[in-house]
């Protein structure tokens, strides 16, 4: 223990006496550990920011879209055939016992006034279970009622950003807006629910009754989508199956058939998305971790220099009865204490770039202590690996060879 100790000291004897030199080999291990914390962060950040915002959806979230039409060998894409009506919704509401809330949605882009003020803006036509559904929540006011429904009531509810363009610094309850000719009673503002992975802005909407939206306003027979949730999160995939057969049974298909519709889940769309943000959190990991190989290729080298430098030194060393194990171990040891203390130095930079990059860039950084971690093993396992063979090759000098060095 004594002599490990002695060791230590003379390793660090040996630092201090270039401190240049040591802060300038460190310098490539800051860059890379500050650049892998802050990379990795960006893309955790991202990846936790996409799952928030599909998580805004709703949740236990089932989509029906119609299906794609072909018409002289040329495809219309999905939703191009115009498969899905209120029969289909009564159908699965009443067939589907692992069905919870059900809405069918139809949508148009319209023009909106209020007063002197206009916007152009997604018009939404649902049931009121589409706001359960979403689990949408209000900032102010009522929904609309499954009386304004069969009604077909003249009545909506706005997102906050229509809110903020049509009725700035004022309430917008009770407040009329016109759809295109047709007056419109806003009986709610919605809470923000902010942008979606995609950069859409969930807010800049017109909710109304789907009659009201589907006879008055656009004036169609068809639905364009049907959004349901499950009874519970075990009993999506059951939920799914039910509605599938419903579906093909109403639309008379024969086991040979394909669907004409699509359906899609949450989960679905948050597989894809958390898997699209992985990769990327690992792309940008590694290009940073390039930095930390050129940093650990640095310490090479000045280790190299360094053994050359003290050939002397060794050989007196050893004649005074240090061991290859001792030489072997004082050398392995300050390319370490190099990447060990650039590796701590590094840590603070990368949170440091994160924060800064948060604050002025505006993206969501999220540092882990796992993330954090492994750049530091990985900092110091690259000391350990660049420093070994400056080190074997001190240890295996011929202390006659060594003294007579010049």
């Amino acid at each position: 223990m004594m002599r490990f100790m002695e060791i230590i000291r003379i390793a660090v004897d040996s630092l201090m006496r270039h401190k240049t030199r040591a802060i300038l080999t460190m310098l490539g291990i800051i860059i890379g550990v500050g650049a892998v914390v802050a990379m990795v962060a960006i893309g955790q950040g991202a990846q936790n920011a996409v799952e928030t915002q599909i998580a805004s959806l709703g949740s236990n979230v089932i989509m029906i879209f119609p299906g794609a039409s072909t018409r002289g060998g040329i495809s219309s894409g999905a939703g191009g055939m115009q498969s899905l009506t209120l029969d289909d919704v009564q159908a699965i509401k009443e067939e589907c016992p692992a069905v919870g809330a059900i809405s069918p949605v139809i949508r148009t882009n319209r023009q909106v006034v209020a007063g002197n003020l206009n916007w152009m803006t997604g018009i939404f036509g649902g049931y009121p279970d589409f706001f359960q559904i979403r689990e949408w929540s209000l900032q102010s006011g009522d929904f609309f009622t499954d009386q304004d429904e069969r009604a077909a009531t003249k009545v909506c509810v706005i997102g906050e950003t229509v809110k903020e363009n049509l009725f700035p610094n004022q309430d917008a309850v009770g407040q009329i807006v016109r759809i295109g000719n047709i007056p419109f009673k806003v009986t709610g503002v919605l809470a923000a629910k902010g942008q979606t992975g995609m950069g859409n802005d969930q807010d800049d909407l017109i909710i109304a009754p789907f009659s009201t939206v589907q006879r008055r306003i656009i004036g169609t027979d068809w639905v364009s989508q049907i959004l349901l949730s499950a009874v519970s999160k075990s009993q999506m995939t059951e939920a799914q199956d039910e509605v599938r057969t419903v579906l093909r049974i109403r639309h008379k298909l024969q086991d040979r058939d394909d669907d004409d519709f699509f359906i899609r889940t949450q989960s679905d769309i948050a597989t894809a998305a958390t898997a699209t943000s992985g990769i990327m959190t690992i792309l940008l990991g590694s290009i940073a971790s390039v930095s930390l190989l050129v940093g650990g290729v640095g310490i090479m080298n000045i280790m190299l220099v360094s053994v050359t430098e003290r050939t002397k030194e060794i050989g007196m060393r050893m004649s005074i009865g240090a061991r290859r194990k001792d030489i072997l171990q004082q050398f392995l040891l300050e390319s370490i204490m190099l990447s060990v203390l650039g590796g701590i130095i590094g840590l603070g930079l990368g949170l440091l770039a994160s924060s800064l990059i948060s604050r002025f860039a505006g993206w969501p950084v999220l540092v882990s202590p796992a993330s954090m971690a492994l750049a530091f093993l990985f900092a110091a396992a690259v000391g350990m690996f660049f420093g070994y063979y400056p080190a074997y090759k001190a240890s295996r000098l011929s202390p006659i060879e060594a003294l007579r060095y010049e």
